[in-house]
């Protein structure tokens, strides 16, 4: 994709002028040198024509930048033997006992500044949800529900889950980035590169999970922030933190498919020991994505863990969009027409 940039003019031309000066924006040349008998309006020089090409050409740039990027197929080994297995994450939240072992490792690991020491109230933590600072986050959800019987008694039960990144196979946060920072990397994990981004936030507010976050506090680089799958660690060949500090293997790493085969695995054995609740979530399709490579295994509604229940992917029917845009302009600006020309026909007809 390409980036259009400003064009600077350097204030100091002299010689002796140690620096570069102090930029200023030029969108139109100007010539410095004419005669007096020149005329100075309705004429375009050949340094104005330039400008001007220039600028329509960086017109050009940002229009594209408007559009999401042309997904291409990713080349494939000729042998099936060398294609690689896509590394992933199942969660099973049956097994989650809240320790938070997996937040404190991933902190750690990826030296990830600590959130405070404030008691939110909204859970027994401080982190509260998954931003750019904290790519783990476990919850607790207590539920109380009082007995059908009548006789006053009160059941309650904990519902924890460590949330993370879903790293989608047609992930909106890299379809909106408009400098290509966020890519997919050769685990197929969904991979921001910080050096590249430039803080617009475009991807915070695409993804429909809500986990990137934007590092805005005071001495923070500004930049968005996110679940890297322990990249580092898959490329030694190791497990990622989160999964490897997991004391009850609530978190589980591998090849994908392995992964779903032992999820759907897991839920048969919960059913038939009698817990008729138990479901995947993000294993198969769900909302307007495919199967995720982050996926859960949960007893209750997604909205209870704070998973939305049909993601929505915000570059669906994009195109039809931006044609009834295009068609209601295109009929405004007739009707506008229209009462132009009817009030300058009955101003002349008076």
């Amino acid at each position: 994709m390409t980036l259009s940039l400003p064009i600077y003019e350097n204030e100091s031309r002299s010689s002796g002028a140690t620096g570069r000066g102090t930029p200023r924006p030029v969108p139109f040349a100007r010539a410095e040198h004419r005669s007096a008998s020149t005329p100075t309006c309705g004429t375009i020089d050949e340094d104005d024509s330039t400008a001007l090409g220039r600028a329509i050409d960086d017109a050009a740039d940002e229009l594209r930048n408007a559009f999401p990027p042309v997904r291409r197929s990713v080349p494939q080994p000729n042998r099936p033997e060398d294609l690689q297995d896509i590394m992933g994450f199942f969660t099973d939240t049956t097994l989650c006992i809240g320790c938070k072992a997996c937040e404190v490792a991933c902190k750690q690991w990826n030296q990830l500044p600590s959130d405070g020491l404030q008691f939110t109230g909204y859970s027994y933590d401080n982190t509260k949800h998954v931003g750019a600072t904290t790519w783990r986050h476990v919850a607790f959800k207590e539920q109380i529900n009082r007995n059908s019987d009548g006789d006053g008694t009160v059941q309650s039960r904990w519902l924890m889950m460590s949330d993370v990144c879903k790293h989608c196979h047609e992930a909106p946060c890299q379809h909106s980035c408009p400098t290509g920072a966020i890519i997919y990397n050769q685990f197929g994990d969904v991979y921001l590169q910080n050096d590249i981004c430039n803080g617009c936030g475009y991807c915070v507010s695409a993804c429909p999970f809500g986990v990137l976050g934007r590092a805005d506090n005071e001495h923070d680089d500004g930049h968005a922030h996110k679940c890297t799958l322990c990249m580092d660690r898959q490329e030694g060949g190791l497990t990622p933190a989160c999964a490897k500090v997991c004391p009850t293997s609530s978190i589980q790493f591998g090849p994908l498919e392995d992964l779903r085969k032992k999820a759907k695995g897991r839920v048969e054995e919960l059913r038939e020991r009698g817990n008729d609740r138990a479901y995947l979530y993000g294993c198969d399709d769900v909302g307007d994505y495919g199967p995720l490579s982050a996926f859960f295994l949960l007893e209750d509604h997604p909205n209870e863990y704070n998973l939305p229940e049909n993601p929505p992917q915000p570059f669906k029917g994009q195109k039809a969009r931006y044609a009834a845009s295009i068609g209601v302009g295109a009929l405004l600006a007739g009707v506008a027409s229209w009462l132009l020309a009817r009030s300058g026909g009955n101003r002349r007809g008076r």
